[in-house]
Parts: structure tokens; C-alpha cells; sequence
């Protein structure tokens, strides 16, 4: 059995799963993240958060897979019935794109639906999630990267029913630098500033707010951001201060066993630190705040 602060992961992602009264941790292997080699992405199981069974094996690379590093933030959603696995890849001389994989279940093991990324070929992207919308059509939120238009950008991509590919152009929702608390960073000779892991979140008054990160005063920092349409179109108007700015980040939200919403993310951002932090959440009628 282990503790929380003995699964060195980033990007945690829980997936609460009622029928088992189980929570299925996944996320970046902490030893593997920056390296140049990938081993696939593992789970961890837990009835309360707190002590944890694992690691498993979700998804190891098929014989020909087209990556083999930067295997990073899985993400797994049920959608119509099924289980689908969002996260990062790259490979030498190939841009990093997110790909999607399906398995009947949480355990996995977990296979590719598309020929390579559904995010565009030519574009560094990474952290795609899954949002679906009003009328049930599903959409990835990803990020196009820094280290290539240098403003980091948040984009949205229609895809088609059954997730396999993209049904039409992305659309580009907001730039980093529009967030009032977001700072530039410096790194390998570039400069500019960071966007990461989006995360959408409907509120009970039916608002709209997008969780995302990037670096501020504090270091790695989680800022909010508020659709004024109330769907994925936006336009999106950044809040002035962040939800977190300890150096932790790359969040998402989920509904814990004992109805309370809970905010998963890592912290410290400093390697070989990080460790997932599971936080308290509460409501406004506009925004989400630490409890």
C-alpha cells in the first residue's frame, strides 16, 4: 500500500469510479517525464485518495508505435459507454501531438483509434482534453505550445463521434499573455509564455469557467478563465487572480464519493518533487475557489 506522497507523478488525473467506490489515478511518470525514452502510462488505485494501490499498466506502445518519449497528462473519459485515453506524445524529428486511445474500462489496456495525433501534424500541441458540449458533440481543448508561437495558445478542436479524428479546423479560444497574473519564462535560448493543461468545468449556475496553467509570481500557477457565451466559443475573459499559485499545476476537477469537488494537481512543479495534491473546491456562481 501506498501514500499519496510516494507516487512521484505529474499532471495527476482522477477518474472516480462509482461501481467500484474506487478512484483511478493516472498521470506523467515523474522518473520518465524528460527523458528519451517512455515506458507507456500506468494507474493507481484508491478508496479514499489517501492509500493507494499500483502502479498497473494502462497503455504500453504497440510493436511500430509512432512515439517514444514525452509520453505525458493521460487523461481517461467515459464516453458513450466507452473509456478514452487523451495524452501527449513525441517522437525525434516528429512534432508532439495528442492521440487518443479507447479501452472497454478504466484498467485498460488501452489502443490507439487514429493513425498518429488529432491534433494538427504541424503544430507542437499537448494536453488535449475532452468537452462535450450542449447538443452532446465532442470537442479536445489542447494546447498549441509556446516553444513554437511563443504566446502559448488554448485551442479547440471539433472531432468527430466516434473521437478518431478531427471534423474541422481548430479555433483559437485565448493567448497566455492575456491572463493579467501570467509571467514570461526563459528556457533553452526561448522566451515567451506557457500555456497548460486546460480543463473545462461547468458550474451549477450553468457558467462556464476553463482551469488552466502557466507560471506567475509564484512559479507554477493555475488561473481561471470564464466563457461569456457559456459554451466553447468563449469569448473567454481571464480572472484577474489565480486559483492556486503555490508552484502547483496542471489541475482538473472531480466529484468526490462524499459529493464534495475536488481539485487534483501536482506540486512542487521542480523535478524529481512532484507529488499529486488533492485539494477542496467550492462554487461561486462564477468561478471555482479553494475551500
Amino acid at each position: 500500500m501506498l501514500k499519496t506522497s510516494d507516487i512521484h507523478l505529474r499532471d495527476p488525473f482522477v477518474l472516480p469510479v462509482e461501481a467500484e467506490r474506487q478512484y483511478y489515478l493516472y498521470g506523467t511518470a515523474g522518473a520518465h517525464a524528460w527523458t528519451e525514452s517512455a515506458a507507456g502510462f500506468d494507474y493507481y488505485t484508491s478508496p479514499d485518495l489517501e492509500r493507494w494501490q499500483g502502479p498497473f499498466p494502462a497503455f504500453r506502445p504497440p510493436a511500430g508505435f509512432w512515439a517514444d518519449r514525452n509520453f505525458w497528462a493521460p487523461e481517461v473519459h467515459v464516453y458513450r459507454g466507452a473509456c478514452y485515453l487523451f495524452a501527449s506524445f513525441k517522437a525525434e524529428g516528429v512534432r508532439r501531438g495528442t492521440q487518443i486511445l479507447a479501452a472497454d474500462g478504466p484498467q485498460g489496456p488501452f489502443v490507439p483509434i487514429s493513425d498518429g495525433p488529432v491534433t494538427p501534424r504541424e503544430w507542437e500541441c499537448l494536453d488535449g482534453t475532452l468537452f462535450v458540449d450542449a447538443p452532446g458533440g465532442p470537442w479536445m481543448v489542447f494546447c498549441h505550445e509556446w516553444v513554437q508561437v511563443g504566446d502559448g495558445e488554448i485551442c479547440a478542436l471539433r472531432l468527430s463521434d466516434d473521437l478518431a479524428s478531427a471534423s474541422e479546423e481548430p479555433r483559437l479560444l485565448f493567448r497566455a499573455s492575456e491572463a493579467p497574473w501570467a509571467q514570461p519564462i526563459s528556457s533553452k535560448g526561448r522566451h515567451g509564455y506557457v500555456t497548460d493543461g486546460p480543463w473545462l468545468h461547468r458550474l451549477a449556475s450553468g457558467a462556464l469557467i476553463m482551469l488552466w496553467s502557466s507560471f506567475g509570481a509564484g512559479g507554477y500557477t493555475i488561473g481561471q478563465a470564464r466563457s461569456a457565451s457559456g459554451d466553447i466559443s468563449g469569448p473567454w475573459q481571464q480572472l484577474p487572480e489565480p486559483l492556486y499559485a503555490g508552484d502547483g499545476g496542471h489541475c482538473m476537477v472531480f466529484r468526490a464519493f462524499d459529493g464534495g469537488l475536488r481539485l487534483a494537481f501536482h506540486r512542487p512543479n521542480q523535478s524529481p518533487h512532484e507529488r499529486p495534491q488533492f485539494v477542496l473546491l467550492r462554487e461561486t456562481a462564477s468561478s471555482l475557489e479553494i475551500a
